[in-house]
């Protein structure tokens, strides 16, 4: 299978993985384990910048005032379609960005997407002109309808947001991927560089995460983990794995013996 670069709305990626800006220890380990990712995406809630003076917001001064990211702002603590337009319509007035992370949670105990109401908000700010990817549930006819509805990538969980869980459902993964016409960002439950390998080794075009970096005892170790899983993973896909087989099959043929 030949390589390909990751391109999102018209726009080239240099990385796969997208990563979050919270949770982490201090702004110095957040900064540094940013440069340790490579990545070329960052995302975070919108609720918690500071639109009015999106340049001297602590969130978005990175890596000594680098202005090279794509920022993917989300629509985090909205609970229904109307609430994420609104946010999103924010962010974009501030000039931040007009990518957009759509996320509605409507129970706080799971934090899963409402597919209802995310594939709503999605059909609205794709008619807007925003730069949709919509976070949502591992359903294959959900994820298809999210981009037939216009998004410029679907980004499906493999598990609940920060359960760290890994992938539950690798079948509906596989689907989804090999149904899919945009890229497909596993964004959620992931926890460890192995999660990550699985994902990139099904056909994945990239992985988002955050708390499995922010929260690891060594963030920056983490995130460089995180950036060579990735990339083996998705160089192994790439290559083409040998077939399952039920028995052993010697690497050279017991005939090559002689006495």
């Amino acid at each position: 299978m030949k390589s390909k670069k990751l391109v999102i709305g018209g726009k080239e990626l240099s990385s796969r993985f997208f990563l979050g800006t919270g949770r982490y220890p201090n702004p110095y380990i957040q900064n540094e384990a940013i440069r340790a990712s490579g990545t070329s995406v960052l995302t975070f809630a919108i609720r918690r910048a500071n639109l009015e003076s999106p340049d001297e917001d602590a969130i978005l001064q990175h890596l000594e005032e680098d202005h090279s990211f794509v920022y993917l702002p989300n629509t985090s603590g909205a609970t229904n379609a109307e609430e994420a337009v609104r946010i999103a319509r924010l962010a974009k007035a501030s000039g931040l960005s007009d990518w957009i992370k759509v996320e509605i949670s409507a129970n706080e105990k799971t934090l899963l997407p409402d597919p209802i109401e995310t594939l709503k908000a999605t059909e609205i700010l794709v008619k807007e002109g925003f730069t949709v990817l919509p976070y949502t549930s591992d359903d294959p006819i959900l994820c298809k309808r999210l981009e037939e509805a216009g998004a410029s990538a679907v980004m499906p969980g493999g598990a609940p947001i920060g359960t760290g869980l890994g992938v539950l459902n690798p079948y509906n993964l596989s689907l989804i991927i090999e149904e899919a016409e945009v890229p497909i960002i596993v964004d959620a439950g992931l926890g460890s560089a192995m999660d990550v390998a699985q994902v990139m080794e099904l056909g994945a075009d990239g992985v988002l995460m955050n708390t499995p970096v922010a929260k690891a005892k060594d963030p920056v170790k983490m995130a460089l983990a995180m950036k060579l899983a990735i990339e083996s993973g998705r160089l192994s896909y790439e290559a083409g794995r040998i077939p399952k087989k039920k028995y052993a099959t010697a690497s050279s043929g017991l005939t090559t013996f002689k006495l």
